[in-house]
């Protein structure tokens, strides 16, 4: 009375052992249920009639296959935990780290308005902030003198208007800074960088404090 593991697909699987009745309500046969079913069908079978030897050693291999299989899937699993552990990790070590966007790119809106901030890493004593097109030439420039006396991430926004007086077109702009500190030395900076100050997780996923944003970790391209 050989049985083919891979024929039983019943709802309910109901064996019966020593007349003692099993439920298996989720409809899922492990490991073990296999090897009752081949105990059970070696205890039951007809000894004039005995189970075929190549059938007893291709249910025992598949046995083996399914154990080798879930011992794998819980490896995966496994691994899995380790990878998401190290990457919160990793996320949390780069608090305190400069993380780049790899862009200093603003965008200027249809209501012709762009909000941004910079990181001055250091007391601006005075300087300029430059807004420049797509082509690389400067079409706005801001002298920092407001700004003196201050440092870290400060916030900007721009109307639209060129040196020249005119509004320019919504689109892509892009933020740079030249400005002097207070102990006299040159120093650059531009939209995109910016201190990691904290992390906080979502749905499992990272997101890194810059400025006052939140950003996904994937969009950070390098960190220093």
């Amino acid at each position: 009375m050989a049985t083919d593991f891979e024929a039983i697909s019943s709802a309910t699987y109901t064996p019966t052992y020593g007349g003692d009745t099993v439920e298996n309500p989720d409809s899922i046969l492990g490991k073990d249920d296999f090897m009752q079913l081949l105990l059970t069908e070696l205890q039951y079978q007809d000894p004039t009639d005995p189970m075929d030897s190549d059938k007893i050693l291709t249910q025992t291999s598949e046995l083996a296959t399914l154990e080798s299989a879930d011992n794998t899937n819980k490896a995966i699993e496994d691994l899995v935990d380790q990878m998401k552990a190290s990457q919160d990790f990793s996320s949390i070590s780069a608090i305190g780290k400069m993380a780049s966007l790899g862009t200093n790119a603003i965008t200027l809106d249809e209501n012709h308005l762009s909000n941004f901030e910079v990181y001055f890493p250091s007391e601006i004593s005075s300087g300029t902030l430059n807004i420049l097109d797509s082509n690389g030439n400067t079409v706005r420039t801001v002298p920092l003198d407001s700004q003196a006396g201050k440092e870290g991430v400060l916030a900007f926004q721009w109307d639209g208007i060129s040196d020249s007086g005119e509004q320019l077109d919504p689109g892509r702009y892009y933020v740079t800074a030249d400005y002097t500190d207070v102990n006299g030395e040159a120093k650059q900076t531009q939209v995109g960088v910016y201190p990691v100050e904290s992390v906080r997780f979502d749905n499992g996923q990272a997101l890194m404090k810059l400025g006052s944003s939140y950003v996904p970790q994937e969009n950070i391209v390098e960190y220093y």
